[in-house]
């Protein structure tokens, strides 16, 4: 399990900060529907939730 920020949104991608500092750039397709700037999510089990 690892707990990610949504950091921005630019058209189809989000970019997401973990608490060490490393970012994703991934497809907001891959992430939850309700998605929104600020929201914690979780990885665990090969999805975001």
């Amino acid at each position: 399990m690892k707990e990610f920020t949504v950091k921005d949104i630019s058209g189809e991608y989000a970019t997401l900060s973990d608490k060490d500092g490393e970012e994703l750039f991934i497809a907001l397709a891959l992430l939850p529907p309700s998605v929104d700037v600020g929201d914690t999510l979780v990885y665990e089990n090969n999805e975001f939730k």
